[in-house]
């Protein structure tokens, strides 16, 4: 097999991968988007409208892919409008937020800030439990604010963190399910009762899809019809229209349609990987048979529907 020829295929996949991916998470940074999240997980939003979320909650732009996880290399940069989506430790390592955002809620009369991260995960076993990589972020996005929120012993000003993950290939159990995690409050002696302010502090939620027809909300029905490889451009734009009454504008749209290409080319490219794979694996069983190769082409040929040329380029590149 030619290495040459595996390693660019590789390469072409890995960026159309990574470029959905840049189109899912552009996608979820839509700030009406934001806002139906944060409607449906966050309690400081319950009683808000998702538009009054979106025109006047969220702060500034979404950023995206680009922001340091720890304060080490923050160069002294104000962490409240135009922070980085990545924060960076000499010790632990450059760790980068799918989406960042700042947001205030209305509690009390007053408005306190929330910094809020957003993450879009395609594998829900990625060699460690998820659940704690959300919380990992949620500690460092409180540590990050040291130097930038708050300084020396004011620890009253430290701001609420979330982080939120959208697994869109979650084990059957939890299809469609969302779940959160978050400092309580549990007298083991005695009975106080301590600000809940001064310690509900970070919460990670999970919030994991699955099919279309069994989403039980209308958040999980949104994000099911957004992320959908089945679903196309004009049916996603039209319902997001017609039962979420989401104003498709220009940058919306195009971004839903560019989503949907994407997602598409992923498919078949992954469709063509695998096809390709059984075709390696299939001519090289038959050469260990000692096979002949004219026997072999034809086989080949007639299993995977191949051109005579392009089965003769297999072969080649397997001797």
């Amino acid at each position: 097999m030619n290495v040459d020829t595996t390693i660019a295929k590789n390469i072409r996949v890995a960026d159309e991968k990574a470029s959905y991916d840049a189109a899912c998470k552009r996608l979820l940074s839509e700030k009406i988007i934001l806002a139906w999240i944060m409607k449906n997980c966050l309690d400081e939003y319950r009683d808000c409208d998702v538009d009054e979320i979106a025109g006047k909650y969220i702060e500034g732009m979404p950023q995206v892919g680009e922001v340091a996880v720890a304060p080490d290399e923050s160069n002294g940069i104000s962490m409240i409008q135009g922070a980085g989506n990545e924060d960076t430790s000499l010790t632990e390592g450059c760790v980068t937020y799918d989406i960042r955002f700042f947001a205030t809620a209305p509690v009390s009369g007053e408005l306190i800030r929330l910094i809020i991260n957003l993450e879009a995960q395609n594998d829900f076993y990625p060699g460690y439990p998820l659940i704690k990589r959300g919380i990992y972020y949620c500690s460092r996005m409180i540590s990050a604010q040291y130097g930038t929120e708050f300084a020396n012993s004011h620890y009253e000003n430290v701001k609420k963190v979330y982080s939120i993950w959208i697994c869109m290939n979650p084990p059957k159990n939890r299809e469609n399910s969302i779940t959160r995690y978050y400092i309580a409050e549990e007298n083991l002696v005695g009975s106080v009762k301590e600000r809940k302010e001064d310690y509900d502090l970070m919460a990670a939620v999970m919030i994991c899809l699955g099919k279309e027809e069994d989403s039980s909300t209308d958040l999980l029905k949104l994000l099911n019809v957004l992320l959908s490889t089945e679903t196309g451009s004009q049916d996603k734009c039209q319902i997001l229209e017609e039962d979420f009454h989401i104003r498709m504008t220009q940058t919306l749209e195009s971004e839903v349609s560019l989503m949907c290409n994407l997602s598409k080319g992923v498919e078949e490219k992954g469709i063509e990987k695998g096809i390709e794979k059984g075709i390696i694996a299939t001519i090289s069983t038959l050469k260990e048979l000692q096979i002949a190769d004219d026997i072999i082409l034809s086989k080949i040929q007639e299993k995977f529907g191949l051109m005579k040329e392009t089965a003769e380029t297999y072969l080649k590149e397997i001797r």
